[in-house]
């Protein structure tokens, strides 16, 4: 017998991001409803398993620090709405963690297969640990996958939209390990004259023309 393929391909960075009108513990949610905002959409294997529950108390405790960032969070899962508002009241009851944020009820894995959350080979057909960056216009900015045995760091995710923002801001790259305040790789010279100037250039430190930084 043939099994069902359940995925539809990746969405791919730098694109739109697939549009979704989905049920949530808040209602529906359409990706158009976070226009103007940078969106964290991330997807959990089940709800009642131990370490979706110590991702979800994290980004929990991180929302206001997405928020300071002008950043949505929004899970979701292959589970109903009613497991997820269990789950929820659950987390707050037994660990003291309210989730501030909605969490897609996706029974028909319209949008994990949207996104591309679906791995048969990882397991079955729950969605893997995936979490997409969606910027203010709804562009898909980044997309990282984690196995469903190990958790996500938040800190990573706080790290990256920083990144993101910052290189969006003042047309940069960040260095490996960036955090603010790190000095920011400056783009590459599409000149000669330019490659020379730069390495005249007291406001940067240049090692050679392609690799200069600045301070912000």
């Amino acid at each position: 017998m043939e099994t069902q393929d359940l995925t539809l391909g990746l969405p791919r960075i730098n694109e739109p991001a697939p549009a979704f009108d989905a049920p949530t513990t808040d209602g529906r949610k359409t990706l158009e409803d976070y226009r103007g905002k940078w969106l964290v959409l991330f997807s959990h294997p089940a709800d009642f398993t131990p370490v979706c529950t110590t991702e979800f108390m994290a980004f929990a405790k991180a929302a206001p620090q997405f928020a300071d960032r002008n950043c949505e969070l929004l899970g979701l899962s292959i589970d109903s709405n009613h497991s997820h508002i269990a789950w929820m009241r659950n987390i707050e009851e037994k660990f003291g963690v309210p989730i501030p944020f909605p969490i897609i009820a996706d029974l028909k894995m319209d949008v994990a297969r949207a996104y591309g959350m679906i791995h048969p080979e990882a397991g079955d057909t729950s969605a893997v640990r995936a979490t997409f960056l969606i910027d203010p216009e709804g562009m898909l900015r980044a997309m990282v996958y984690y196995p469903m045995s190990n958790g996500r760091s938040i800190d990573e995710f706080l790290r990256l939209l920083d990144a993101l923002q910052t290189s969006d801001e003042h047309g940069v790259a960040t260095p490996e390990g960036w955090k603010p305040g790190d000095r920011v790789i400056v783009p590459p010279a599409s000149t000669a004259e330019a490659a020379n100037d730069r390495m005249h250039d007291e406001t940067m430190e240049c090692v050679d023309f392609y690799f200069c930084t600045r301070s912000l």
